[in-house]
């Protein structure tokens, strides 16, 4: 605790403010120079066990429980629903991903810089000594991006990319998205084990090893929990019977339905909660880092609202829940320099 407050405290020192020691970077007419894109390597790690994980779900839901049923509307209407929401939250985590979330320039700490703030006496400006650049308020520095961020929030292993100003709405679209993906697959496996288990495979002899037949007793008996709840809010009247439960073998179908049940619970509760967490933060206009840090509030308070329009866009509309369009941010008040 005390070595960060040290930090801090360093990038505070006037003396760090020698305008000759900061040379703007050289400008580039590179394409891929202009598109944001974190080279870390356990960022990228996370970011392909994040795509194997939805597109094993995709083929467990699609060739596992939906193409062997024989009733199509059934079949139709889920595969459409799950795939749809496949679809945005990929979407959602490639926007994440690849959006600067509000980059401050590099190396912006220059003389002239300096002088274009037209500095009054007692006057303060922070600068960044890892990055080089004026940090304008509610700024932190990244080091796995190694840039000031505005508004960060954290940065995201597994969108490989700091959650800020500029792709907040992409990240917390993909939380959401996640976690229905999740929601409805658990759904569809625990309809699938109680219709399947007692009244075709152990009917027809496909286990016969006692042990194996408890465990999978067990199953059955946990996921009857959410059968009860969701008989009560009349969901299983949308799950009718399916006539086939799998073209795969008995045994090969439980294993892939638990594997997809244990990933879609995980999932469920891991997004959810960081959705939650997001969507506080949005309202009270307080990132992670300034609540983990406690930091002085010095800027204007406003509405809920308004702090929801400031991320998703002005003014309201279905557009916030699309990864395909970009917020519009309305009037918002310039970012200071000087404090």
């Amino acid at each position: 605790m005390l070595s960060s407050s040290r930090s801090r405290d360093i990038e505070r020192r006037a003396e760090y403010l020698q305008a000759h020691q900061c040379v703007p970077p050289p400008p580039s007419d590179s394409s891929m120079d202009r598109i944001w894109f974190i080279k870390d390597g356990c960022g990228l790690a996370c970011v392909i066990v994040t795509w194997m994980l939805i597109f094993y779900a995709e083929f467990v839901v699609v060739f596992v429980m939906l193409i062997p049923g024989k009733d199509l509307v059934y079949s139709i209407i889920n595969g459409i629903i799950f795939n749809a929401l496949a679809f945005l939250a990929l979407a959602s985590h490639t926007r994440a991903m690849l959006t600067d979330p509000g980059a401050v320039p590099k190396g912006n700490a220059t003389k002239e810089f300096i002088e274009s703030l037209q500095l009054k006496p007692g006057q303060v400006v922070y600068k960044c000594p890892k990055c080089c650049s004026i940090k304008p308020e509610r700024a932190h520095h990244c080091s796995v991006c190694k840039r000031c961020i505005r508004k960060m929030d954290h940065h995201c292993p597994w969108v490989n990319n700091c959650v800020g100003e500029n792709n907040q709405k992409y990240f917390v679209l993909f939380t959401m998205y996640i976690a229905l993906i999740s929601l409805h697959a658990l759904i569809m496996v625990c309809f699938h084990f109680l219709y399947c288990f007692e009244e075709e495979w152990l009917s027809r002899g496909y286990f016969s090893n006692p042990q194996a037949i408890q465990i999978i007793r067990r199953e059955v008996a946990a996921l009857s929990a959410f059968h009860n709840v969701f008989s009560l809010l009349g969901v299983a009247e949308c799950y009718p019977k399916p006539a086939e439960c799998s073209s795969f073998s008995p045994p090969s179908t439980v294993i892939l339905l638990i594997l997809l049940c244990f990933e879609g619970l995980l999932f469920l509760i891991f997004t959810a909660v960081m959705f939650g967490t997001q969507v506080h933060s949005i309202c009270s206009d307080e990132t992670g880092i300034e609540q983990l840090k406690k930091e002085e509030r010095r800027w204007a308070k406003k509405t809920k609202w308004m702090n929801m329009k400031a991320v998703f866009g002005h003014p309201f509309s279905v557009e916030w829940l699309s990864p395909f369009a970009t917020p519009d941010q309305g009037k918002v008040d310039p970012y200071q320099y000087v404090v």
